[in-house]
């Protein structure tokens, strides 16, 4: 397809070419175009950002994958696809991308200039920018946070690529999959370029009693024969803390109750708390549970399976 063709024209690899391959290209090619090297001459400016959009795209497997596909265009906007717009936490619609790609590519762009200049980016010679500016590269990081932290929200320190660390806020109800943006938290700019923004990919680890649904959070609670029957008022874990919790009579494993807002809580409203009875019968049936069940099947038939078969058609 011509958008395929077009960013591998730009860096000079074929379609095929491998990540190193890619780099090794931007690399040259980043620093044969440099506007420092070519004080007013537009073309080659021209070329120094074309160069760096196309690499911002293929040197990253996801943009890259996403290009491929057809997903993204040129300059990293979304394709129209059907009358929808696909969402995607990391793009942005319509920019040019212009950072490096990776966490392992962190360091690309500034390594360039620092081979043209012998100084770190965003310099240039002898402190110089020849005019030319460009936002900061963007810094992406992964961080995995407890299943609590995300829906309740939570202080934590992340580790960049270049071992600074940073203090951060999770917010409540960051979901699994998420990409937390920090404004101004990358890389520096060129010139009057302002700072690139921090990404950081969210991970929640599973809980061993609760699971979440949207803004639902579902447990189960184990409940006695007794309280099955009989019904009654028991002690239920939610997020949020322990909440007394009535027990219909006649409750069958299975069966759900929903706690209004005790789910996630978010600016625009709180989830509920569905949860999921579990009838447990004594680790041991003695003689006189044996016998009061005998007697009362006797003169209280009641098959559950014959209900269901009948309902079947």
């Amino acid at each position: 397809m011509a958008q395929e063709s077009n960013l591998y024209k730009v860096l000079g690899v074929a379609q095929t070419a491998s990540k190193d391959e890619i780099r090794a290209a931007y690399r040259k090619l980043a620093k044969d175009n440099h506007p420092d090297l070519h004080p007013g001459d537009a073309k080659a400016e021209e070329k120094f950002k074309s160069v760096s959009g196309a690499y911002g795209i293929l040197g990253d497997d996801e943009k890259r994958k996403r290009y491929d596909a057809g997903e993204i265009d040129g300059s990293g906007a979304e394709v129209q696809q059907g009358g929808f717009y696909r969402q995607h936490a990391d793009a942005d619609s319509g920019r040019q991308y212009y950072s490096s790609a990776g966490f392992e590519d962190f360091a690309d762009i500034g390594d360039v200039f620092s081979d043209i200049f012998g100084q770190r980016a965003g310099q240039g010679s002898h402190g110089r920018t020849g005019g030319f500016s460009m936002k900061g590269a963007d810094v992406r990081v992964s961080l995995t946070i407890g299943f609590l932290d995300a829906v309740r929200g939570s202080k934590t320190r992340v580790t960049l690529p270049n071992g600074q660390t940073l203090n951060i806020t999770i917010p409540a109800g960051t979901n699994d999959g998420g990409v937390l943006r920090l404004k101004g938290k990358g890389q520096p700019g060129i010139g009057s370029g302002g700072p690139g923004d921090l990404l950081i990919a969210i991970e929640v680890k599973p809980h061993a009693t609760f699971s979440r649904r949207g803004n639902d959070i579902l447990s189960t609670v184990p409940i006695s024969l007794s309280e099955a029957v009989l019904g009654g008022s028991i002690d239920v874990q939610t997020v949020s803390g322990s909440v007394k919790v009535k027990i219909p009579k006649g409750s069958s494993s299975g069966k759900t109750l929903r706690l209004k807002g005790k789910g996630v809580k978010t600016k625009s409203g709180n989830g509920d708390h569905l949860l999921t009875i579990q009838v447990q019968l004594p680790p041991k049936i003695d003689d006189d549970l044996a016998r009061f069940i005998e007697k009362w099947s006797e003169s209280h038939p009641h098959s559950p399976r014959r209900a269901t078969t009948e309902a079947t058609p």
